[in-house]
């Protein structure tokens, strides 16, 4: 197992760095000059030139990626155009927020998607079967952006029940420490739904698919004529191989909630790293946009060795030594 996840660790390192060398290129091939956020029409041209110089924009397009690539090995990832501080800084302040936000949201998906997997395969061909997938096949065809604004119209504008954007009110630095958590629950509601919702009716789909084929198992069956309870039929026999595909998911799953972040925080405002990432997209910030890129990769990266790992707890026939 120890060997399996040493290899598998070392060969995410050249992708990884294979992956934020096109970041590098692809952004400078992009029209626009990070130089334009602090200078304006009628400037020195000589300031300019001066400005880019000291961002190192000047310099061949070889010798800014030589220069990128020593200091990434060595831990610098530079300073932010727009902002004005240290990229690192920035990622340390932001990351847990979007964290916060996946963790629920991938949370919400498995328990909800899982839930009604299992109750649309035990109930096959029954009016809840045909609801609860008629249903899903609906939301998983909304746009993220589309369903977040019209929550936002609905239960926020028109209901006033939660709030419609930020990770917490004006005022909340001070609230009293639950006074405080349950006022970021109650922002974190609706992004973890939008963000979840979708996700949850795709897993869904694929809890009772896989479910429906386990059950139908000559194993099964025989649990069964043994006299085992149904809820004991299920939960351990059934589920365990039936677990194996929405593991597959799970690691599936992260790219998808990471690339839906970026809208989701940006319609609701949440301090993230999705919002980071489309902030430093439109101010052409070319180290921030390198640094987000590869937050994002690593925990594309990790998530993809978890769901491997957790074969071997589901499945004991599934060995990596």
């Amino acid at each position: 197992m120890y060997r399996y996840l040493i290899r598998r660790v070392l060969s995410a390192i050249p992708l990884l760095f294979g992956l934020l060398t096109i970041t590098f290129f692809i952004i400078r091939l992009a029209p626009g000059d990070p130089v334009s956020l602090y200078v304006q029409g009628d400037v020195d041209p000589h300031y300019a030139e001066d400005l880019r110089a000291a961002l190192g924009l000047s310099d061949p397009l070889p010798l800014q990626y030589v220069k990128w690539l020593k200091g990434t090995l060595t831990g610098e990832l530079g300073v932010s155009f727009s902002k004005n501080a240290e990229v690192a800084d920035i990622l340390l302040e932001t990351l847990p927020n979007t964290l916060l936000l996946t963790t629920f949201a991938l949370l919400f998906n498995f328990v909800l998607g899982i839930g009604l997997g299992i109750i649309t395969a035990l109930k096959r061909g029954s009016g809840i079967d045909h609801t609860v997938n008629i249903t899903s096949l609906f939301v998983y065809s909304m746009p993220e952006f589309w369903l977040g604004l019209m929550l936002i119209l609905g239960v926020s504008l028109q209901l006033g029940v939660l709030p419609a954007s930020g990770m917490h009110s004006p005022l909340a630095k001070y609230l009293s420490f639950p006074e405080y958590v349950w006022d970021v629950a109650q922002h974190m509601v609706l992004p973890v739904f939008v963000l979840g919702v979708a996700s949850a009716a795709a897993t869904g789909r694929y809890m009772r698919g896989s479910l429906l084929e386990v059950i139908n198992q000559d194993y099964i069956r025989t649990a069964r004529a043994k006299g085992l309870s149904e809820v004991l039929v299920i939960g351990k026999h059934a589920m365990r191989n039936a677990m194996i595909p929405i593991i597959t998911l799970l690691g599936l799953s992260l790219p998808f909630l990471l690339g839906g972040a970026v809208i989701v925080e940006t319609v609701f405002a949440w301090p993230g790293m999705g919002k980071l990432t489309i902030d430093a997209i439109f101010s052409r910030d070319y180290p921030l946009i390198i640094a987000c890129t590869m937050v994002s990769g690593v925990m594309v990266i990790s998530g993809n060795l978890v769901a491997d790992l957790l074969y071997a707890l589901v499945d004991p026939r599934i060995r990596y030594d």
